[in-house]
């Protein structure tokens, strides 16, 4: 018997349909072990020791980990199947170091969608354990752990937050500083010229412009109405007719980033979501003989495509579309710190599984991310879009005015496209040439405004943060989720604002650690440990040069940093079991009441009870009073509480 050991049993049936009786499949169910919390400053890092990690096994895989290692003991050969990314291969080393097996000798095995002819192809050519990989993925996490912890439990004590971390922070500083810049931005109004010129029967826009077309600012209205009175019995002409015909090419197969961004763009999803059904179509869709997985591994960075992929994918777009819509596979990234060629980009398993065809057994949503995914796909290896691009010169009174008009020649990869978006192009639909007469033209001052920057919603923030190469594609939706729990930010029609708590952590981090809080330190931290991952930089020298001057600035905080209390909101109500003011406190879930009195007394109040709306109050006037709970029965105080103590005995509560 041959075990292979993945990490999600979503994928067991599956791989066993393919492999065949031979082979038994167990799933980890993710990491086996993590970092203890335990030795210096509870960081599960020996630092002493060169770094030396401390290992624990997670309590809840005991029993999972104990029917692997009885399983694996019993089989002829063990296959490390776990997922093809740098989480993966440390979740291999993991399970190799527990269970006793040889790194050196046992076989990894690294498949990119679950379908017949990759996982054979996999277990036909298996290789071993990339300990480079392993290395970088473990230099993160002691890193990330090392910051993590050492920070959080200074804003814990000094300012009451809940945490910090290596990536983290930084992405709430941009959100921080973004919002700093829109309450900075003075507004500014000027004026534009705008109009329309009837060529034909036909209303075409133009702008006023000077000889580099840029179009000409005027300070006041009364300075642009001015110009408009003055050409109202001024002859227009056309005095040139710029045609071109340019291509519009279409974009790779999505990554990581890109999909989370597409999604939300046109649905609204959000990197979370994303993400969650991603996972869903790479393990798998039953659509009637079993499982099948739609979709290939949604963690990457490439947008590489199997020529197989491709070859099969241009015969779909030329019985779909025709031959002259066939085009050559974008397969470039220009992303700098890519390290993970050897991965496909995000499409379908099989061209033939159009969205259409396998739309009824699909969810909603998986539908909508499947068709996005699909047809991004099929466009990056079709021709480009063909289009005339037309400039219009004008002239009145010596004053130079431009329309622009944009035809579609060739439709090319837009074919397809539009069942994911319309496009249109830009501008006036019609022939213009230079010898046609102007009927007439009407021109207008237009009112603009300087605009402050916009803030992040979800797909503008993902795109920012790759970008600038801080955290990578895999970790954004977690990143972004956290923020949102620790509240450090909330949405606000879809945009991110930093809430007080996020402000006053950005501020101390700022002030106390310059490095950790820079985007280029941290991403320089990214390309090092890109570097380990290629093997051309050393983990314990990574580690060294960073503890040092990190653990100086740690020092310094706890010294100079001013203590902050942050007010906790409380309801009115005590604790029934001891007596202390319940206080709101925020979870994973959502918010809630909880004793002031934590960790000692754990009372939860599991939901709020509605507030009874009765009197004004009589001592302050503009407070209502509420009925209360609390541990010696029911009563009435003001909502104004704690300013206002006001109380009064519930009478009904009473004669019960």
């Amino acid at each position: 018997m041959k075990l292979v050991i993945i990490e999600s049993p979503n994928k067991s049936k599956t791989i066993m349909k393919y492999l065949g009786s031979d082979y038994h499949v167990l799933a980890s169910y993710g990491h086996i072990r993590d970092l203890s919390i335990s030795g210096e400053k509870n960081l599960g890092v020996d630092i002493n020791d060169n770094f030396k990690p401390l290992y624990e096994i997670d309590n809840k895989k005991k029993n999972i980990l104990r029917r692997i290692k009885a399983e694996s003991e019993k089989a002829d050969e063990v296959y490390l199947a776990t997922d093809p990314d740098r989480e993966g291969e440390a979740i291999s080393w993991h399970l190799a170091e527990v269970l006793n097996l040889d790194v050196n000798t046992t076989k990894r095995v690294e498949y990119h969608e679950l379908t017949k002819r990759a996982i054979n192809e996999a277990f036909d050519n298996p290789r071993t354990i990339n300990m480079d990989l392993v290395k970088s993925q473990e230099t993160r996490r002691i890193l990330d752990r090392i910051i993590g912890f050492e920070l959080s439990t200074l804003l814990k004590k000094k300012i009451s937050s809940p945490s910090a971390g290596r990536v983290q922070s930084v992405v709430l500083k941009l959100i921080v500083d973004r919002e700093q810049e829109i309450k900075n931005f003075k507004v500014e109004t000027y004026y534009l010229i705008h109009g329309n010129v009837t060529i034909n029967k036909h209303h075409i826009p133009v702008k006023l412009v000077d000889d580099k077309e840029n179009e000409i600012h005027f300070k006041s209205l009364e300075e642009a109405t001015k110009f408009v009175d003055d050409l109202k019995d001024k002859p227009m002409n056309i005095i040139d007719v710029l045609k071109e015909n340019k291509k519009h090419y279409s974009k790779p197969v999505h990554t990581t980033s890109t999909l989370q961004q597409d999604a939300y763009n046109l649905y609204r999803f959000d990197s979370k979501k994303t993400m969650r059904i991603a996972q869903k179509l790479y393990e798998g869709v039953d659509l009637g003989n079993g499982n099948v997985g739609l979709i290939t591994y949604m963690r990457t960075d490439s947008v590489r495509i199997s020529p197989l992929f491709i070859n099969l994918a241009k015969k779909q777009i030329e019985d779909e579309y025709g031959k002259e819509y066939v085009g050559v596979a974008k397969t470039t990234n220009k992303n700098k710190n890519q390290v993970q060629d050897a991965h496909e980009g995000i499409r379908p398993t099989d061209s033939t599984l159009t969205p259409e065809s396998i739309e009824d057994k699909l969810s909603k949503e998986e539908a909508k991310l499947y068709r996005l995914i699909y047809y991004r796909t099929l466009c990056s290896m079709m021709k480009e879009e063909i289009y005339e691009h037309t400039k219009v010169y004008l002239e009145c009174n010596n004053n130079r005015f431009v329309a622009v008009g944009e035809q579609t020649v060739f439709d090319g990869f837009t074919k397809a496209y539009q069942n994911i978006e319309k496009s249109k192009r830009q501008g006036f639909a019609i022939d213009v040439k230079k010898d046609d007469s102007i009927d007439s033209f009407i021109l207008q001052p237009k009112e603009e405004n300087t605009k402050a920057p916009s803030r992040y919603n979800e797909a503008k923030l993902v795109q920012t943060m790759e970008s600038l190469g801080i955290g990578r594609p895999s970790t954004y939706a977690t990143i972004i989720d956290t923020l949102k729990v620790r509240d450090y930010v909330y949405l606000e029609k879809g945009f991110f604002l930093p809430t007080e708590q996020g402000v006053i952590t950005t501020t101390k981090l700022e002030e106390f650690f310059k490095d950790i809080m820079n985007v280029e330190y941290t991403s320089q931290m990214e390309t090092k440990l890109d570097e380990i991952a290629n093997g051309n930089a050393d983990e314990l020298t990574t580690l060294t040069d960073f503890y040092a001057p990190f653990e100086k600035d740690v020092e310094v905080a706890y010294k100079d940093m001013e203590v902050v209390k942050k007010e906790l909101q409380t309801n009115g109500e005590v604790c029934p079991n001891c007596g202390k003011p319940l206080v709101l406190r925020k979870g994973r879930y959502g918010s809630f009441y909880a004793c002031s009195g934590y960790p000692t007394c754990k009372y939860i109040l599991k939901e709020t009870p509605k507030e009874e709306e009765l009197r004004p109050c009589p001592v302050c006037k503009t407070g209502h009073l509420v009925l209360r709970k609390s541990r010696y029965g029911s009563f009435y105080a003001c909502s104004n509480y704690p300013k206002c103590n006001y109380i009064e005995k519930n009478s009904k509560a009473s004669k019960k």
